[in-house]
């Protein structure tokens, strides 16, 4: 999408505001505006102005649709998909252009999770309570307006799916003795549907070798969920593989710090893994630090 000219930022400005966008709460998120900044953390020379003013359109189209009588779902499928031709990109699934917010409404294909992100802000932009759903292998949002709460598939033309289509869509993933359970259509905090959205490149990097690209996608996610330490004890052990061992030091260091701020965990098999996880921490941290010196 062509713009006139891009800020000056750095990759530390952009950094410091995602982080800023995602410490307003869990669900409260701002997905749009997070999603651009990780695609100009992309493309540090890239105008966003083009995409907010594109998004503005989407919300206000999807208003007007409304207004004339639409329904919710409706509304939002007349526009995203009829008006606006969004699609689910099932030709070249992998490519990591699907899962770039920037590229997505550039080329108006992506991956469900990154298509999901419009259709999550086009309808809290009508004051409609909409959220992902967390269902195995295929993102999902659950629709809660005038009354009626309809689970929609963005990637597949916004269709709405009732529980019969959840079971097959279930059994492609896991089977055919799979069953549906509340677990499968769990819904997500905002936070975790961006956190998806980077994993889904993460996966793509790590599965093509680029450990070094996958590195630098846990940075992202990092700054999108600094509490989560998990992640630092990703990014410590991914830096290490790549010889980092700087930035595997700090990220090792962090994780430390997060787990010791987190409550212990009343659940065994849990508080085991947590020990574990600060023991190997601890000694990695012990090697990589002779490493320096």
């Amino acid at each position: 999408m062509a713009g006139t000219s891009a800020p000056t930022r750095t990759k530390a400005d952009l950094l410091e505001r995602l982080t800023t966008l995602c410490a307003v709460g869990d669900v409260s998120v701002d997905v749009v505006e997070a999603a651009l900044v990780l695609s100009a953390l992309r493309r540090l020379d890239i105008d966003l102005d083009p995409y907010r003013t594109h998004v503005a359109t989407l919300n206000s189209e999807v208003g007007a649709r409304v207004q004339h009588g639409g329904t919710p779902p409706d509304a939002l499928r007349e526009v995203l998909i009829n008006a606006f031709g969004y699609s689910g990109d099932r030709e070249t699934y992998d490519d990591l252009q699907n899962a770039d917010l920037a590229t997505v409404i550039d080329r108006r294909r992506g991956l469900p999770v990154a298509l999901s992100l419009l259709w999550l802000h086009a309808a809290r932009a009508q004051g409609w309570a909409c959220v992902g759903v967390a269902f195995p292998g295929h993102f999902l949002v659950l629709l809660d307006a005038d009354g009626t709460r309809t689970v929609l598939d963005p990637f597949n033309n916004g269709a709405a799916l009732e529980p019969p289509d959840l079971r097959r869509l279930l059994k492609t993933v896991y089977g055919a003795d799979a069953e549906l359970r509340p677990q499968h259509i769990a819904t997500m905090s905002d936070r975790d549907v961006l956190l998806r959205l980077e994993n889904n490149i993460k996966v793509r990097q790590l599965r093509s070798g680029d450990a070094a690209g996958a590195s630098t996608t846990l940075e992202r996610m990092t700054a999108i969920a600094p509490d989560r330490p998990e992640l630092w004890f990703e990014a410590g052990a991914l830096n290490a593989q790549i010889d980092a061992v700087g930035a595997a030091c700090r990220a090792f260091d962090r994780f430390l710090a997060v787990d010791a701020e987190n409550p212990p965990s009343e659940d065994v098999e849990v508080s085991a893994a947590r020990a574990k996880a600060r023991r190997d921490a601890t000694a990695l941290l012990r090697e990589l630090r002779r490493r320096l010196n």
